[in-house]
């Protein structure tokens, strides 16, 4: 004891600095009343915080579980290094000499996150904000108002700090007393000054204060209207509202204030509605001073647009203001503790409530992505697929909205692993479009309640269709000519069992449509199809071609068309007619799929082109069109007139 006392033993300001210096940071039994028995769980989380400049901080962390524990810290998703300025306290919480620069942020604050470890895995704290204390200087300074006496008054500074300065009001150099009923504070730091008289006649001034400074607003005059007097002088003056209801966002159990000052003479009435039936009779509902509404203790039903109206005979003035209430997520379903075998299927669930809708992300000491055999879906269920030595974690399933909230559970392995359920899974081609599966189940598939198989073509969704447990054969139909991975998996009562070996198969054969099929209207009896010849290696024998009149015509057999071909040339279509042309391709092992083009020839101008898009005038071969015969008839006519006039002129003669 007198060694110990004579100096061989640090003193205990350098045991933090001497722990984090430790390889691992183990911590063994630490005070923390973990017992043997228990997984992990922490017993003290850090919360946010503001630090004062030059002053240390303490972000507390304790954990309980089975040791060896180990406990580090992150800083902004990085592991904190030795050389942070920050030291690892012996019951885990983290001891902050100094905070670095906050300039650099986009929030001017870090996050600070607690992660624990034993042998069942890691857990991840909920973040922890650490924000450095400060006071602006005032963005906006109250200004000078004049008011009739008998009016209202109102004041507002703007001023932002870390925490939120509380704000107080002098008159004259003396601080603003609110012993008088006509003097309102409103949370925000507004004043209202209700009845003004001669007395209130002065300089206003805002005083905002925290922990990092104090700052005093620009000075506002208050004065008297000169009409404001009494006396009978006064003069009707519509109602108008100078103060409305701001937009407020608030959470579950706090206070709104919603601000309403009008003004007008005589003085108008103010009234409340709620846009969505809210009533205002209910408990909590009251008014403050001339007009101002508070809620007290809001709700999520509170939510809504707010309307105040100044009303006076005929007049009306309105303002509204929209109040959003949230509510922290809490949770309806947690995950529960799993023990799966080898090669099982592990399902964990986490539901949760809250507004808005909470968004459910998934850790195992990492944010998960469905990659690989995990599989997230809604996403409040996780899956983890072939469950195997390295998945034996605990997994987090934390939500964040108005607030944040997590759980936790462990997955562990027992057993031997479990035999494959599901044997000899063959796949047999019936056509370009079919394909039958069939498997021999296994003669230990007493809990199978039934099976699901999975398709998988080279483009397009997978394909899935459930079968029950006495099922050993199925056919897919209406599928693509193609190559498709296919893969069985058997279900029990607890979730999915383990997969069959994937296997690859095709359709018999496969047929091609042509490639880049477009239609060009030439004139008013001709059209162009045109399409793009498929690559080599997708034999192609030919192509129909087909055309008929909509909305009823005929349909017409098709052109038979070789492989190499590649364009064709309608030049006796039906004038202003509607037509539909449908291109598709075939080969030994039938017609692929066809590709339609719908062409009007309606409106279509007399200068058109020819096939090698040169203009010129639409080819008179057919029928005349009644253009073409209007002018041939007022040409003879004038021919006719001019023949006149030649022969009378010789007569009189």
């Amino acid at each position: 004891m007198a060694a110990r006392q004579a100096g061989l033993s640090p003193p205990a300001r350098q045991w933090p600095a001497l722990l984090l210096r430790l390889p691992a940071l183990v911590l063994l039994a630490v005070s923390t009343g973990c017992t043997a028995g228990s997984e992990l769980a922490f017993v003290r989380e850090p919360e946010d915080a503001v630090a004062m400049r030059d002053h240390p901080l303490v972000l507390p962390c304790q954990v309980e579980g089975e040791p060896p524990l180990s406990i580090s810290w992150q800083r902004d998703g990085l592991v904190l290094a030795n050389d942070s300025g920050a030291n690892l306290m012996l019951d885990g919480s983290l001891h902050l000499a100094t905070l670095p620069s906050l300039r650099s942020l986009p929030s001017h604050a870090h996050e600070y996150h607690c992660v624990a470890q034993n042998r069942y895995g890691r857990l991840v704290r909920r973040r922890a904000r650490v924000q450095l204390a400060s006071l602006s200087h005032f963005h906006q300074h109250p200004e000078s108002v004049e008011v009739e006496q008998g009016g209202v008054a109102r004041f507002q500074g703007l001023i932002w700090g870390v925490p939120d300065p509380s704000i107080s009001w002098e008159h004259n150099g003396m601080a603003l007393s609110t012993a008088d009923h006509r003097v309102m504070l409103l949370p925000g730091g507004i004043p209202h000054i209700t009845s003004v008289s001669q007395a209130d006649v002065g300089t206003y001034r805002s005083v905002a204060r925290n922990v990092a400074s104090t700052r005093h607003s620009q000075g506002a005059q208050l004065t008297l209207s000169r009409n404001g007097a009494g006396g009978g002088r006064e003069r009707y003056k519509e109602p108008e509202i100078l103060s409305g209801p701001q937009n407020l966002t608030l959470t579950v159990h706090q206070t709104a204030v919603l601000e309403c000052i009008a003004t007008g003479y005589p003085q108008p009435l103010l009234s409340w509605s709620h846009l969505d039936g809210c009533s205002f009779g209910v408990e909590g509902i009251q008014v403050l001073g001339t007009g101002n509404l508070m809620i007290s203790d809001v709700s999520v039903e509170h939510s809504g647009v707010y309307v105040c109206a100044a009303n006076r005979a005929r007049d009306q003035s309105q303002a509204h203001g929209v109040l959003l209430v949230q509510a922290p997520p809490e949770f309806v379903q947690w995950p529960q503790f799993l023990s799966k075998p080898p090669g099982s299927s592990a399902i964990f669930t986490c539901v949760a409530q809250g507004v808005p809708k909470p968004r459910v992300v998934w850790l195992n000491g990492k944010v998960l992505s469905p990659v690989d055999k995990l599989c997230l879906s809604f996403p409040s269920t996780l899956m983890v697929a072939g469950v195997s030595a390295e998945d034996e974690a605990i997994y987090q399933c934390v939500v964040n909205s108005a607030g944040s909230n997590q759980a936790s559970a462990h997955l562990a392995l027992t057993g031997a692993p479990e035999p494959l359920l599901n044997r000899g899974l063959q796949a047999t081609a019936l056509s370009t479009s079919a394909i039958r599966l069939s498997w021999e189940p296994s003669p230990s598939s007493g809990d199978i309640i039934g099976y699901v198989l999975h398709l998988l073509p080279p483009a397009g969704p997978e394909l899935q269709e459930a079968v029950t447990k006495d099922t050993s054969e199925r056919v897919f139909s209406s599928l693509e000519p193609a190559t498709s991975s296919i893969h069985l998996r058997a279900y029990s009562a607890e979730g999915a069992r383990q997969d069959s070996a994937p296997i690859h198969n095709s359709t018999t054969g496969s047929t091609s449509a042509a490639l880049g099929f477009s239609t060009k209207v030439l004139n008013a009896t001709t059209v162009q199809a045109s399409w793009e010849l498929p690559p080599q290696l997708e034999p192609i024998q030919g192509f129909k071609l087909f055309c008929h009149k909509l909305p009823a015509g005929h349909l017409e057999r098709p052109l038979l068309l070789a492989g190499t071909v590649s364009s064709f040339l309608y030049t006796d279509l039906e004038p202003a007619a509607l037509c539909e042309i449908k291109l598709q391709a075939f080969n030994g092992n039938g017609d692929g799929n066809s590709s339609a083009r719908l062409v009007s020839l309606r409106d279509v101008p007399l200068t058109t082109m020819d096939p090698y898009g040169r203009k010129g005038f639409a080819s008179t071969s057919g029928p005349l069109t009644p253009g073409v015969v209007v002018g041939i008839h007022v040409g003879l006519a004038a021919l006719i007139v001019c023949l006149l006039c030649l022969f009378l002129g010789c007569k009189h003669r």
